[in-house]
Formats: structure tokens, C-alpha cells, sequence
């Protein structure tokens, strides 16, 4: 099974940014905990801090071998109608990812754009929501 596990903007610091909000694992040490943990799926990452990046690889996938995407938009999660028209489109299933709990947060993080065009938002569980996508694509495939 291939995934798209896509990472917006400042995920690139995860590790040394607000480690009280995100922890301290680096964006690396996820990718190799997944990698690990799910040696029978093929995993892509990708990262940007450009919206029109996060874009590309989205519309990547169109018409290849991808079987779901996990994406943690960062802020773009908020405000990228680009990203969520993107999302859209697909006809594979995404699943949204935020570290921390985004509706115990600043009123504006509570409101996501993209979450209405994926088949599930997980957020609160730390790293390990990156997990529980992968997990729940997983599920989703053999179960199809």
C-alpha cells in the first residue's frame, strides 16, 4: 500500500518548536518511526512551508499508484482553500493530522478547511496520530 504523508509549514522544526505544545520528536524521527513500524507499506514523505508545493504533491498522486494520504497542513489547515480544493479532487482518502489538540487551542486553529474533504481529522494525540492514519488507511484497504 502507498501513502503520502505530507507536512506543512514550521513541521520542518519539529523537535525545537514549543516542544510544551509539539514534543520533542523531530519530523525525522516520526518519518522513522513509521517507517518502522509499517515496513510493508510504502510510505512517501513530503514537507513544504509553500502552499503551492503542498499543492503539487497532492495533484502528484493523480492517476499513480497511491492508495491514501496523511496530511498535517500546519497552518494552512485554517485558511488554504488551494489545498482543500486539491484534496477534493482525489480520489483516494486523506486523513487529517495535528499534533496537538486544535480545538483546545486559539479560537482561530479550531476551524479547519480541509477537514470537511477527508475522511477523518485526528488531533490530540501527539505524534502517534501519524499512527493512527496510517493505521486507519491500512484498515481501510484490507477492509475494501
Amino acid at each position: 500500500m502507498n501513502i503520502l504523508i505530507i507536512n506543512g509549514p514550521n513541521l520542518n522544526l519539529l523537535g525545537t518548536r514549543e516542544p510544551h505544545i509539539y514534543g520533542s520528536q523531530t519530523l525525522a524521527d516520526i518519518q522513522n518511526e513509521l517507517t518502522e513500524k509499517y515496513p510493508k507499506a510504502s510510505l512517501t514523505f513530503f514537507q513544504s512551508n509553500h502552499e503551492g508545493a503542498i499543492v503539487d504533491a497532492l495533484q502528484s498522486t493523480i492517476g499513480k499508484d497511491f492508495h491514501g494520504i496523511v496530511i498535517n497542513g500546519g497552518a494552512f489547515t485554517h485558511y488554504s482553500y488551494a489545498i482543500r480544493d486539491a484534496i477534493s479532487m482525489l480520489t483516494i482518502p486523506t486523513i487529517e493530522v495535528h499534533i496537538s489538540n486544535i480545538h483546545l487551542r486559539e479560537e482561530f486553529r479550531r476551524h479547519s478547511v480541509t477537514s470537511p474533504v477527508c475522511v477523518a481529522q485526528l488531533s490530540g494525540f501527539g505524534s502517534s496520530g501519524y499512527s493512527l492514519a496510517v493505521e486507519m488507511l491500512l484498515n481501510r484497504k484490507s477492509s475494501a
